[in-house]
């Protein structure tokens, strides 16, 4: 028997922005957003080198977002979940790689290799958030090309959660 349908379907960006959040992260429970060791791989070394500077990425954007939630402690319950999301990116990426494999990053996730420089405003500040957010998310579309089984995987959602997140920052929906 079919489930009867809602008797009025909201429209609207509110709606919009749920089926996105519903969206991305469905693709990331599809995707495997997991760090577990990939089987098959041709090159381990090109999968530790792919996954050590994904690592360094996550932890330089996540030295943005602590810059940014310095400058402007107001945004702090806006961005705490995304910058949750983003240190367990780093995380993630850091799990599947050899100690050795990763002496450019920083030991501690939430510090940044160089200090950030925040622009003047907090509107500017989500801007460029959005703009390095979106910018990460396309290199790791590209890379995902590069290494197989999980790290793909990971990438892959990342990548998703990256756009989404750049999506959230531009219109004033990341609550």
């Amino acid at each position: 028997m079919p489930y009867p349908s809602p008797p009025r379907t909201p429209s609207g960006p509110r709606v919009r922005r749920r089926t996105l959040l519903a969206s991305a992260a469905g693709a990331a429970l599809l995707a495997g957003c997991t760090s577990g060791a990939d089987s098959g791989s041709d090159d381990p070394s090109a999968t530790e080198r792919a996954r050590a500077q994904a690592a360094a990425d996550s932890a330089t954007l996540l030295g943005r977002y602590d810059a940014v939630l310095t400058a402007f402690p107001d945004l702090a319950e806006r961005l705490r979940p995304l910058r949750t999301e983003v240190a367990a990116h780093a995380a993630a990426f850091r799990e599947g790689t050899t100690p050795t494999a990763t002496p450019s990053t920083s030991p501690s996730p939430s510090a940044s290799p160089t200090p950030v420089p925040v622009p003047a405003t907090a509107k500017d500040a989500l801007a460029s958030l959005a703009a390095a957010e979106r910018a990460l998310a396309d290199r790791r579309a590209k890379a995902l090309l590069d290494v197989p089984g999980e790290s793909a995987r990971l990438l892959a959602a990342t990548a998703a959660a990256g756009a989404a997140h750049a999506y959230l920052l531009t219109t004033g929906a990341a609550k």
